[in-house]
């Protein structure tokens, strides 16, 4: 426990490093995705697999990856491939465990949107990057994990596009077109943790302390539901902060001056 103060960045990093299992292999993503996979590395999951889309396999990091193609990634590797095998030999395959997901929106049944923001695509109000290769792993991981600011704009009923699925508008229609995996199985924000039910709708699972399911429910496009246990998450610790500040980002470049 710690009396600490932390930023909303940290607080999302330290929960979403504590979802992932020791012996994982996953799929890391580029900047806050990155220092949780790291973090939960160096802590409670050693023998975590991480793979980076450039095609290198089990990287063993000296320092924080500033992108997918930093050389400090080929260091110590268990294996360095094409992006080509990396998708087709292990991702489609189902050899990773987890992907972590990035977007400018996430709907109720856990879709995705990192392409354009407004409903007409030739003409939208903003266009985004895009997928990469997040369509991909959506659809191939077997766990898929987000972080995200709890705010209404970021969590709309429905996306304005769907970059990469998440339960489409069911559970039951994931795995019609026959898609592994389980989807969307957490979102992490800065308030709590979302869910989904059995039918693949986003619920409030957890809040962290000192914010409430009110202040969740007002920071979401839809009618949010509470699962029936609503849990609170553990909080921050001194050795997470020591790491995440000191050891894995020193110079603030993801967690924005978090101290």
């Amino acid at each position: 426990m710690t009396n600490a103060t932390y930023s909303s960045a940290e607080l999302m990093i330290v929960n979403a490093a504590r979802l992932l299992r020791d012996g994982d292999v996953v799929f890391v993503g580029v900047g806050q995705p990155n220092l949780a996979c790291n973090l939960a590395k160096r802590t409670h999951a050693p023998n975590l697999v991480m793979i980076y889309e450039a095609g290198v396999i089990g990287a063993q990091p000296a320092r924080l990856p500033l992108s997918i193609g930093d050389p400090t990634l080929v260091s110590g590797a268990l294996s360095v491939c094409s992006m080509y095998d990396i998708f087709a030999f292990y991702l489609q395959r189902g050899n990773v465990d987890v992907g972590f997901m990035g977007g400018a929106q996430i709907d109720r049944y856990g879709n995705i949107n990192a392409t354009v923001i407004g409903s007409d695509y030739a003409h939208p109000k903003v266009r985004l990057p895009g997928s990469g290769g997040s369509q991909e792993i959506a659809a191939w991981a077997n766990r898929c994990y987000l972080m995200t600011p709890h705010q209404k704009r970021r969590f709309p009923e429905r996306c304005d596009f769907r970059t990469s699925v998440g339960a489409l508008d069911g559970r039951g229609e994931r795995q019609e077109i026959g898609l592994r995996g389980g989807g969307m199985l957490a979102v992490v924000t800065d308030l709590g943790i979302l869910e989904p039910d059995e039918d693949g709708e986003l619920t409030l699972a957890a809040l962290h302390p000192g914010h409430t399911e009110a202040e969740a429910r007002e920071n979401t496009g839809w009618a949010l539901k509470s699962a029936a246990h609503v849990r609170f998450t553990e909080p921050v610790t001194e050795k997470e902060l020591d790491i995440l500040r000191n050891e894995l980002d020193p110079s603030g470049i993801h967690l924005k001056g978090g101290a």
